[in-house]
């Protein structure tokens, strides 16, 4: 104790500073509130949906019963064919879904034996549907037409005690199924019973039950795929394993057969039915306008109903709701159906016996022939007391005086709707992954809208139980993910925001821990440019930026372990960590708290190519190439053969994903968890991004969170629902390793510009260029809208055109790439179709003529404004972008950009006049009907409820403001400043000027080839000391004759230079010198209580990175002749580049103003309608090419927001389920180390203690030991 209190503080210093650490990941009042009432809604339409379906169905049955008279006798082809519309319509979906995807996907031919199987089966299937619904049921009472559905289980449970028994384990479920068969054929039996001795010489009667029961047994046959399945798997057999594999492996085939048949077999069964019942076809062209409307309404309720009803019931088992949302709605469904439609035939009957007009006891037989046979059809009044009586009529028949009949009809009801529960109970222990995929889940693709519960019921795949504990979840791969970020000059604040992060991620998946097993993790950061020389010498010591990161760590660290904790003693000193001298100049690998690494790489530039590409083709290359590889080879050196090794590896590459980062991005680790679900459930998933919120404050700033926004909401929604997205972005996007090591992806991507081109596309716009060869590949590139991450926006007017200055043309270039092979990425790509590029086509020729829209945006304000006619305002419009252009050409970037925001200024007050006009235009011409208005209304209208469907992001909506202001300045300045200043490929943000005295050294003399030799043996026996010595050596590094200084990062052609091919490798050895950074760090860092012990590479990592420098990553040579004529290429790309682009603009203006004044001959006229909305019979006059330039990007904007709708509602799917998943326990007072530190607007990151994430099937868990996780609440419920 004595020794303790030596180390103590001063206790007037005991006030701390800690960094404030935001941790989102505990649920609020409101994302509970969210997915409750998600799943209430969800629940009743289940329910609700499938009543309508099912009662709409059995009111068309009832329609056709000959003794009904809601639809005359002679009219009941028309109740039929309906029926068979009802029947055929799943089918028409599945053929027209399956026939898309044939021509746009490849489908393999199945075996002939495995074709005419699956024929076979649906053959049987149709036909008893058809017969059954067709033939038997018409003839049936309403109750028995109900309970003679559920028979459908039969097959299924008899399937069901085959594959259990075939089972080597005992198995839980085995009891449930025998009794579920035993009670459908008991129904059977007394379904049979009630019928026959009704009238035991009525032929037809046993007839119509024997249709009915053969019907409903076929049907049954249904669901055989499923459970052929699980007996290949017990039995081992080779015909049932060729057959599933034909059937996982030839589905649209197989779908586009089955589909035809089914809709043959039912319009042959239908079509020889009518006439063998002596009805006629031909009444159905005299059919009355009543029964038109009573046979319309029904059948459209059944068909909508039962579609609705599937995709809901899909959608419950996706967010892990199958109890409440699915199973238990669809089994009161029956019941319910049965309720509705026998209540109000006793109600009526009630009210007949007491009422007025009845003055003797009559029984419900003397009800049947006083008021329901005798009745006509009524076609005024409510066609409810109609339908009703019509139900009734079907009842009558069994008369239903007895109680015995009574008995058996309700005996064999109930023990038919057992039966299918029973079949079905293992639906309670149904194992459902997060955003489980349908194939997957189902059976079969589609519904059956005949029996839509029972299909959506038995169509759920079986799972064989072991008795004992509940089985678990499946157990899943564990996947691999490596967290990559680039650094170059980041600030304090934003190098804090990505530690903290990963210390979250860190807290969130302890390595430690056995039950973590879904993945695991590595941080890697990159630090580009890390060194700089101490005065002029060659000495070198890491720049003020990353010794901020290493305090950065000390801070985190201490923070996440509560090391501050302490009144009175002394901060207790982080545990020990590593650092190593590597080739390419050092690296710290920090162990965090729960286990996981981040393994910062300090790069010298001149020991190794800096760049953000270049760090990303040291860390695909390492992490990939060497880590990933290099076991597998040496297996292979050990005697295994490549047809072993290669399943290994295609396994690892499917289940390693690397997590690209910016030095600055925030993030939590649900939205990394989100991510890493696209990619485990879809397998050709290459890459999925985020949504990226911008972060900082200012005008610059809120442009670029609307402009993000509504990028997000609208054009990244609708690339991933038509077609993928064409961007991942590089600040926060997990890419697949078996996407990048693909062949003309990681290796071409390591390409060295060479041409201008290059340049552009490949080192401005990285990410682009990397889905870009991704997409040629056939990867599909994902958007997850509920996976936020945050990352800084420029400030600065100047550093944002700099950054579109870089943006701009590689888009451009990439989309043209794109666009240019749209044959052969279609048919390599399923997800991007030719009409899906058209789409693109149409985006990036918008995008071109946008400076020429903005000019005529611009004149038709001057022209309300001023009165002028077209030409003169269009001139006026267009000379102040002409002069900038022209200046652009001449005047210096800086010099560019003052004129820009002058100009900017001027457009701003501009386009306030402008809305203004297009308002007075409003009233002046009393009409919202012109073009201009419509576009305005129709866009703002959009964005309105685009903002409203994402709540926590709304207020982004007042920003629109400043956007709207800010359109010339976006879409017409800052275009012709990023075309004109093309060919300057400097970064152009983050740069800052050298450190005073740290200027690199000039290089040295060329070395003769004896010295040569001895630095070659130096380095060798230097490399051999270093397995062997404990104590450091320090290291220098002798660069190679003629490699010069490096270019500053602002200069126009900043990273031109080319090595020469003839050139020796690099050089490099190991001497004191100039590695005195280490001593300096580790002291810096014993200052922070955090001591740096040293080690070595292995030999085999260190060669690696000398083989890697000298063949992708050797610093460029200065070839200042080969410089210049990149600069000249450059200049030259970008006269050609800018002179079409303006051209095309140029062009449509002149189109456009020459029909604006041959208006009388060319304009379309539209009536002129007043805001009353009273025609006056006068037209307004417009011209066809701006019309129908509007129209079109009208259109285009519409089409995005009902994309954005559907990714909403598949967001909110996967966002619940989430919620559903991520289990942590609650926090208690003893776990709030530091809560005095916490800010009341902040949450500690110890406030919750993170636990096993489980994949339970049951979202409806009542542990009160757990609550759901959610992603942060900055992150909105579905957010796009």
């Amino acid at each position: 104790m004595e020794d303790e209190r030596e180390f103590i503080k001063k206790p007037w210093d005991t006030s701390r500073e800690v960094p404030h650490i935001e941790d989102d990941q505990s649920p609020f009042k409101l994302m509970k509130l969210l997915k409750l009432i998600t799943l209430t809604v969800t629940a009743v339409l289940v329910f609700g949906l499938a009543v309508c379906s099912k009662a709409s169905f059995l009111l068309l049955i009832t329609l056709a019963n000959e003794g009904t008279k809601t639809i005359l006798s002679d009219h009941k082809p028309v109740a039929l064919l309906c029926i068979g519309c009802s029947l055929v319509a799943s089918s028409v979906l599945l053929l027209l879904k399956s026939v898309w995807k044939a021509c746009h996907k490849t489908s393999k031919l199945p075996k002939c034996s495995t074709a005419a199987l699956v024929l076979f089966f649906e053959f049987v299937v149709s036909g008893g549907a058809a017969i059954l619904t067709i033939a038997a049921m018409p003839h049936l009472d309403i109750v028995s037409n109900v309970a003679i559905l559920n028979s459908v289980a039969v097959i299924s449970s008899l399937f069901q005690v085959i594959a259990q028994c075939s089972a080597n384990a005992r198995n839980r479920f085995l009891v449930p199924s025998i009794f579920a068969f035993l009670l459908i054929l008991l129904g059977y039996v007394l379904f049979l019973t009630l019928y026959i001795t009704k009238n035991p010489a009525d032929t037809r009667t046993v007839v119509w039950v024997g249709l009915a029961v053969g019907g409903s047994f076929f049907v049954s046959f249904n669901w055989w795929e499923g459970y052929f399945q699980l007996i290949s798997k017990s039995s081992g057999s080779v015909f049932f394993k060729n057959l599933c594999q034909d059937l996982t492996t030839c589905q649209n085939v197989l779908h586009i057969l089955s589909s035809v048949l089914r809709i043959l077999v039912t319009a042959c069964v239908l079509g020889a039915y009518v006439p063998l019942s002596k009805m006629d076809w031909f009444v159905l062209k005299s059919i009355s306008r009543f029964e038109t409307k009573v046979i319309v309404i029904t059948v459209g309720v059944q068909l909508i109903s039962s579609a609705l009803c599937h995709w809901f019931g899909l959608a419950a088992c996706k967010m892990h709701a199958l109890r409440r949302c699915f199973i238990l709605p669809l089994y009161l469904a029956s019941l319910a159906v049965l309720a509705l439609f026998v209540i109000p035939v006793v109600v009526y009957y009630e009210q007949y016996i007491k009422g007025p007009n009845t003055t003797t006891v009559i029984d419900f037989g003397g009800y049947c022939d006083a008021v329901v046979n005798n009745r006509n059809q009524s076609v005024t009044g409510s066609v409810f007391p109609q339908l009703v009586l019509d139900v009734t009529q079907t009842l009558c028949f069994l008369g239903l005086t007895k109680v015995f009949d009574i008995g058996i009809l309700t005996g064999s009801s109930a023990s038919l709707w057992l039966g299918l529960v029973l079949a079905t109970i293992h639906l309670w222990q149904l194992n459902v992954s997060r955003i489980q995929r349908t194939q997957d889940l189902f059976i079969r693709r589609l519904y059956e809208g005949a029996f839509i519960e029972q299909s959506l019921l038995l169509n759920t795949r079986f799972d064989i139980q072991t008795t004992g504990r509940k089985k678990r979840n499946r157990p899943i791969e564990t996947v691999m993910v490596y967290l990559c970020a680039t650094m170059w000059h980041e600030t304090y604040d934003e190098m804090m925001k990505i530690i903290i992060s990963m210390f979250r991620l860190d807290k969130y998946r302890p390595k430690a821990d056995p039950k973590f097993n879904d993945f695991t993790f590595e941080a890697h950061i990159y630090f580009d440019d890390a060194f700089e020389h101490i005065g002029r010498s060659e000495d070198v010591q890491l720049n003020k930026y990353a010794k901020n990161l290493v305090e950065i760590i000390t801070a985190v660290y201490r923070t996440f372990t509560n090391m501050n904790g302490t009144l009175f003693r002394r901060n207790e000193p982080i545990p020990d960590q590593k650092i190593l001298m590597t080739p390419y100049g050092g690296r710290l690998i920090i162990t965090m708290p729960s286990g996981n690494n981040i393994v910062i790489h300090f790069k010298n530039k001149d020991l190794i190519r800096h760049k953000k590409r270049w760090s990303q083709v040291m860390y695909l290359y390492y992490l990939l190439g060497f880590k990933l590889m290099t076991k597998f080879y040496e297996r292979w050196q050990k005697g295994e053969t490549e047809v072993d090794i290669r399943p290994h590896i295609k396994k690892d590459k499917q289940n390693t994903y690397i997590l690209a980062l910016d030095g600055d991005t925030d993030f939590q680790p649900s939205s990394v968890m989100l991510l890493i679900d696209r990619l485990r459930m879809y397998p050709r998933v290459g890459a999925a991004c985020g949504r990226i919120h911008p972060t900082g404050s200012g005008p610059t700033v809120w442009f670029q969170k609307f402009e993000y926004a509504v990028s997000h909401w609208l054009q990244k929604t609708a690339e991933h629902v038509l077609g993928c997205v064409l961007c991942s972005p590089g600040c926060f996007s997990l890419f697949r390793a078996a996407a990048l090591m693909d062949d003309n992806v990681m290796k071409t991507y390591a390409t060295k510009s060479t041409e201008a081109s290059h340049f552009i596309q490949y080192d401005q716009g990285e990410d682009r260029w990397l889905c870009t060869l991704l997409l040629k590949r056939g990867w599909r590139v994902e958007y997850n809208a509920a996976s936020d991450a945050y990352t800084n926006a420029p400030e600065d007017f100047k550093e944002l055109f700099n950054q579109r200055r870089r943006w701009g043309p590689s888009t451009l270039g990439n989309i043209v790439d794109l666009l240019g092979d749209t044959n052969s990425i279609s048919r390599r790509n399923t997800s991007v179709s030719k009409l899906y590029m058209l789409y693109q086509l149409f985006n990036i020729l918008s995008s071109i003529l946008s400076p020429a829209t903005i000019c005529l945006l611009i004149a038709g304000s001057l022209n309300f404004i001023f009165s002028l006619n077209s030409i003169g305002a269009l001139v006026l419009a267009v000379i102040p972008p002409a002069i900038y252009l022209g200046l652009c050409f001449k005047l210096k970037a800086n010099t560019q950009i003052l004129i820009a925001g002058i100009l900017s200024v001027m457009y701003a007050f501009l386009m306030l006049v402008v809305t203004l006009s297009i308002i007075g235009s409003m009233v002046e011409q009393q009409t919202i009907l012109t073009p201009a208005s419509m576009f305005v209304i129709v866009i703002a209208g959009i964005y309105i409820v685009t903002a409203l469907l994402h709540p926590q992001e709304f207020r982004l909506l007042f920003y629109g403001v400043l956007y709207i202001v800010c359109i010339p300045s976006a879409y017409l300045i800052l275009i012709i400043y990023s075309m004109v200043n093309m060919n300057n490929v400097s970064w152009g943000t983050r740069e800052t000027n050298p450190t005073a005295g740290a200027e690199r050294p000039a290089a040295k003399a060329q070395l003769t080839t004896a010295e040569k030799a001895k630095n070659t043996l130096q380095k060798f026996v230097s490399c051999m000391r270093c397995k062997t010595c404990n104590q450091r050596e320090d290291t220098t590094m002798i660069l190679e004759p003629g490699q010069h200084e490096l270019e500053p990062q602002n200069t126009i052609v900043e990273d031109v230079r080319v090595p020469d091919e003839e050139e020796t490798p690099m050089e490099i050895i190991y001497d004191v010198s100039n590695q005195s950074w280490v001593a300096d760090l580790q002291q810096l860092s014993i200052i922070n209580d955090m001591r740096l012990e040293e080690d070595f590479l292995e030999q085999e990592e260190q060669d690696f990175f000398f083989e890697l420098q000298d063949k992708y990553l050797k610093p460029l040579d200065d070839d200042k002749n080969r410089k210049k004529q990149i600069a000249s290429d450059l200049k030259d790309l970008r006269n050609k580049v800018t002179f079409a682009f303006f051209m095309f603009n140029a062009l449509w203006l002149v189109a456009t103003l020459t029909l604006q004044i041959n208006s009388d001959t060319f304009a379309i006229k539209i009536p002129k309608i007043t805001l009353p909305y009273n025609n006056t019979h006068t037209y307004v006059k417009v011209e066809p090419i701006g019309f129908m330039f509007i129209l079109g990007f009208a259109f285009t904007v519409v089409v995005q927001f009902f994309t954005m709708i559907w990714h909403r509602v598949y967001t909110l799917i996967h966002f619940v389920a989430f919620l559903d998943t991520e289990p942590i326990k609650k926090r208690t007072e003893d776990q709030d180390l530091y809560q005095p530190g916490r800010r009341d607007d902040t949450v500690s990151v110890t406030e919750t203690d993170i636990t096993e994430e489980t994949y339970s099937d049951y979202s409806d868990s009542d542990d009160d030991t757990y609550e759901r996780v959610h992603p942060p609440s900055s992150i909105e419920a579905t957010d796009m």
